[in-house]
């Protein structure tokens, strides 16, 4: 593959208490074919998380129509899984309706955060999210003991099942003395998107000590699936280029046995700017016959998110 940048699309700059900064996790959501509404997680003066959206041409998405006023999904109660984020990670629209998975996630006393895999559901449109539980639909287990995030699901009408790809903790190590995560994508499937099954079936292995991935984004094209995602050292990953968050890709058959070909992926941080020290959190789409891409740079979000458009595919 190889894709060319077309630079940041939007980065929130103390536009409201609740969207503070950040703009975490792109989430794209073709409303037709001039209008592409994109979902993300901004943050408030405190750092806490809530899921709203933007509007922008679809044929030049740096150009923004229209910014929501407020969030579409906002915090849960007090003492639930996500009373401190609720950031979104993946939007399935189904049987007219939209599924909007999310990581929720409150603060830790041993370790910075919890997180655990949320779902809410608009009737109206994807203005108003509702959840189906006050608990979440993924949250620790015997076989993810840690913490489960980083949620993207689809539904295979052939296969007719739901299918989901998620980030699971495998522990935290004291790096200088402050607790750090890794993480590997796991896969799991159910019959009506709430309940899951988990086999405890590992899509990418780990390939260095400390290695974390995350935000694993899913295509099946024709019978053969194509996943991107985000990967990162344990080690300075917030300023080191060399440690931070990149983006991988693999393949795959069946959804569960994947190939990592990274060095495939065709995109990386540039020499200076708002992705010259990480880039994550990939969305992939298309329009107008061809591959979008859109990502976060420096910060996990902190100098928005941006955009990409792929010229080759092998």
């Amino acid at each position: 593959m190889k894709w060319e940048k077309k630079g940041v699309i939007f980065k929130p700059d103390h536009n409201s208490e609740w969207m503070a900064h950040h703009a975490c996790v792109p989430i794209a959501d073709k409303l037709n074919d001039k209008v592409l509404r994109i979902y993300f997680g901004p943050r408030d003066q405190q750092g806490r998380t809530t899921t709203t959206f933007l509007e922008v041409e679809a044929d030049n998405p740096t150009k923004v129509r229209y910014v929501h006023d407020r969030p579409v999904l906002g915090l849960g109660k007090l003492g639930a899984f996500d009373d401190s984020g609720a950031m979104p990670s993946c939007i399935v629209n189904r049987d007219g309706k939209k599924f909007l998975y999310y990581i929720g996630w409150n603060k830790g006393v041993t370790v910075p955060y919890r997180n655990a895999i949320g779902l809410a559901i608009s009737h109206d449109g994807g203005l108003n999210f509702e959840r189906v539980s006050e608990g979440p639909v993924l949250d620790r287990t015997p076989t993810d003991p840690y913490f489960s995030a980083s949620p993207f699901v689809l539904y295979d009408e052939e296969e007719q099942k739901w299918k989901l790809w998620y980030a699971s903790s495998t522990g935290w190590t004291l790096i200088n003395g402050h607790p750090e995560p890794s993480y590997q994508i796991k896969y799991a499937e159910s019959a009506d998107g709430i309940s899951w099954t988990r086999n405890d079936t590992v899509c990418l292995k780990y390939t260095f000590e400390g290695e974390a991935n995350a935000r694993p984004f899913v295509l099946k094209e024709n019978g053969k699936y194509r996943m991107w995602y985000c990967f990162r050292d344990s080690v300075d990953y917030r300023t080191d280029k060399a440690q931070s968050y990149r983006l991988g890709y693999a393949e795959s058959h069946d959804g569960r046995n994947w190939q990592r070909m990274d060095d495939k992926v065709g995109i990386d941080r540039s020499d200076e700017g708002w992705d010259s020290i990480m880039m994550e959190y990939p969305c992939v789409y298309e329009h107008g016959g061809h591959k979008y891409l859109l990502y976060n740079g420096n910060g996990f979000g902190e100098t928005g998110f941006g955009y990409a458009v792929l010229k080759e595919d092998d």
